[in-house]
């Protein structure tokens, strides 16, 4: 299949931009794109877009999509097991419902991948997961998982378990019981190493579910994921990350933008801002900031843009980087917060994110600059099947 007739954002490493090119894709991965006059010959399905833009598939790297049914209480909230703070067995796929309204929602709006995982209300929550945003079958539609382990520090956990009457109610708990469980893990991973490298000396480890989960970490297949909020909270999650020696990602981190100074020294995979159209609707937020996003970026931090769907809808993202932009950041930068960087933080750029041969045929055709507000979504290519087109039928 081609697209042809269209200006190209490709956000590849040289930032190339097509002004009248064609991009050519089949069995789901790009296999040609390029300037129109290198076009020889028109072969298979066409989409013309008529001069439309193009960009990657949208990506939003923090979201609950699927774990909170649309429209539903207690029965579709999916999303917290606040029954025990330590839960690092709990598995995003298990939960995400494909068929929920808000898939089809979001990938209408452009958005084609997104990380889905629990949410903050315990220290330590479970595996998060990067899947596409068409499918009927959640294991047809998984890119990575796990693609992380979330855990979280600040209000959420305190006040999850303040009225159980349980450890953590204070942020001195919920980051010994991060380091407790962490302990146990590095030990049962080095007890694991240990047998595995040497079966006449040491025993084999008695499994533990809890211990194994966390084992990606150690090996730095993934990383952590931290939900923070509060400047003093942020630099707890990177206390305990170089403590143990793992990869990490900040999550929110709404007063980081306040910290940019330390934060440039440390070797952090990178930072998941947002949401930023929301309420301030507890008190580590009373710094939240709409120019953050900017403000970090312009600092040399590489920063994606999030929704936290549904705290705010999955098809405001690119409200959500247009706001950023009308608060002082870059465009171009913006545009790269919600789809090449998100990749990258997340350790997914080898297949999505940008539009290269080989990588897979995510496409997003936009009838105008996509941070305009008016400008509509004309067509969306995921793994290379047309979800959406709003052009003349396909020729």
């Amino acid at each position: 299949m081609l697209i042809i007739n269209a200006e190209i954002h490709t956000m590849d490493r040289k930032n190339t931009v097509i002004k009248n090119g064609y991009i050519g894709f089949a069995y789901g991965k790009i296999l040609s794109l390029g300037a129109m006059s290198e076009l020889n010959s028109i072969t298979g399905e066409v989409i013309d877009a008529k001069g439309g833009i193009i960009y990657p598939g949208l990506i939003d790297a923090h979201t609950h999509l699927g774990m909170y049914g649309d429209s539903l209480t207690f029965e579709g909230d999916d999303c917290n097991e606040d029954t025990d703070p330590v839960t690092p067995q709990l598995r995003a796929i298990d939960a995400v419902n494909p068929m929920d309204g808000y898939f089809e929602e979001a990938a209408s709006s452009g958005v084609t991948t997104v990380i889905a995982g629990p949410g903050s209300a315990n220290p330590i929550a479970g595996q998060l997961a990067a899947v596409k945003t068409y499918g009927k079958r959640i294991d047809n539609m998984i890119i990575k998982a796990p693609a992380g382990i979330k855990f979280a520090l600040g209000e959420n956990p305190k006040s999850s378990y303040n009225d159980k009457e349980q450890m953590p109610v204070t942020r001195m708990a919920t980051a010994a019981l991060i380091r407790e469980a962490l302990f146990r893990a590095r030990k049962y991973y080095k007890d694991r190493c240990n047998y595995e490298n040497d079966k006449d000396n040491f025993d084999e480890p008695e499994f533990d579910l809890k211990n194994d989960s966390l084992l990606p970490l150690f090996r730095k297949e993934i990383p952590a994921h931290f939900h923070v909020h509060r400047s003093d909270d942020i630099f707890t999650a990177i206390r305990i990350a170089k403590e143990f020696d793992i990869d990490y990602v900040l999550v929110h981190a709404t007063e980081a933008h306040l910290v940019c100074d330390e934060l440039k020294e440390e070797n952090m995979k990178g930072i998941l801002s947002g949401p930023v159209l929301t309420d301030r609707s507890k008190p580590e937020l009373r710094n939240q900031n709409a120019a953050a996003a900017g403000i970090l970026s312009s600092n040399g931090i590489k920063t994606a843009i999030i929704t936290d769907h549904p705290e705010t809808p999955i098809k405001h993202l690119l409200l959500c980087a247009a706001v950023a932009v009308k608060e002082g950041m870059d465009r171009e930068e913006a545009m790269r917060a919600v789809t090449k960087y998100p990749a990258e933080i997340c350790g997914l750029s080898d297949k999505i994110g940008s539009l290269e041969k080989g990588k897979d045929a995510d496409i997003v055709v936009f009838s105008s600059d996509p941070l305009d507000i008016m400008s509509r979504v004309m067509t969306v290519v995921i793994n290379g099947k047309v979800v959406k087109n709003c052009f003349c039928d396909i020729v």
